[in-house]
């Protein structure tokens, strides 16, 4: 392993275990910093034209991830530096901690049979209308958000910090926010922020199916997480969140998917392990219980990714040959 593998080995590592323990703060956090950033552009860009969302898109994330490339050559003479650089920029893009303490925070109230307070909490997790939900639908809703969510904010960041470095874990994260902020169909966002929603859907692609896989890997019942995902996740109409909720519906054997409410619109989504029980609010721990496991195994894949990339750096292919006079 080179050096430049230990570096990020050594920076993913301390930057995952930051997340683990601290979790995002409550002020302050580099995400919330680039969402302030990319709302004030967003004034000054908006044209109801995807062509101007396209550059809008272009310009934060590509900013962003510019900004890291900088940082990361700047401190690259420097070993300790670069770890600690690596560190922060890998707690800054992880939400795992996160995602687990909302996650258990309405299944608490869940279990303590506090429906007003785990609707209240409900869209801390996930953009859902919570006022008509029961307690099974709500914690469905947690089981997906995590399963989604896993791969949004933990292993599609490790998986791009893996490829490409400190720029992969900025720039995906960056164009996870500005989907988030931009990318639904909002009749102000349906065309400029088209370009969003489809970097993010692209950027996610590798990380939705390392979930997936990781899942099985994770999961008491392997078989039957590839067998849901590979049979239900196509059915999704997410590229990414379809394989990845349809392996924790195997996974935990339970049903996900089916009717729910966004912004007061009705979507009916197929069901994804059908034969299978709905979720329940004891289920929520199992949910952040394999989150966790997949989380962990991620973070191992970018290792091996990166020392894969370094691998290829030292040792390139042969050269093609030269065309010459027979």
């Amino acid at each position: 392993m080179s050096r430049a593998d230990r570096v990020f080995a050594y920076g993913a590592t301390l930057g995952f275990l930051g997340d683990l323990l601290t979790g995002d703060p409550r002020r302050g956090h580099p995400v919330a910093g680039f969402g302030r950033a990319a709302g004030a552009l967003e004034r000054r860009l908006w044209r109801d034209h995807r062509g101007s969302g396209a550059a809008y898109a272009a310009l934060c994330v590509g900013g962003a991830a510019l900004g890291a490339a900088v940082a990361e050559r700047a401190a690259r003479s420097r070993p300790a530096l670069s770890v600690a650089l690596t560190a922060a920029a890998t707690w800054s893009v992880l939400g795992g901690t996160s995602l687990a303490r909302e996650a258990r925070t309405i299944g608490a109230a869940l279990e303590a049979g506090d429906l007003a307070a785990a609707r209240a909490r409900l869209p801390h997790l996930c953009g859902r209308d919570p006022a008509a939900l029961d307690a099974d639908a709500l914690a469905r809703a947690v089981v997906e958000s995590v399963a989604e969510n896993t791969s949004d904010a933990v292993v599609g960041a490790l998986v791009w910090g893996g490829l490409a470095g400190i720029p992969g874990l900025v720039g995906f994260r960056a164009a996870n926010t500005l989907d988030a902020m931009v990318g639904h169909r909002s009749p102000r966002h349906l065309r400029f922020g088209w370009a969003a929603a489809r970097l993010d859907d692209a950027l996610g692609y590798p990380g939705a199916r390392l979930t997936a896989a990781l899942a099985a890997l994770a999961a008491p019942y392997p078989r039957t997480a590839l067998a849901t995902a590979r049979r239900d996740g196509p059915r999704h109409p997410s590229p990414n969140a379809g394989p990845v909720e349809a392996a924790f519906a195997g996974a935990l054997r339970l049903r996900l998917g089916g009717t729910l409410s966004y912004g007061g619109h009705t979507e009916h989504r197929p069901v994804l392990g059908a034969e299978f029980r709905p979720p329940g609010p004891a289920d929520i721990p199992r949910a952040v219980r394999l989150s966790r496991r997949v989380g962990a195994l991620a973070l191992g894949a970018s290792v091996l990714l990166s020392a894969a990339r370094g691998a290829r750096r030292a040792h390139p292919g042969p050269a093609a040959p030269q065309g010459g006079a027979a």
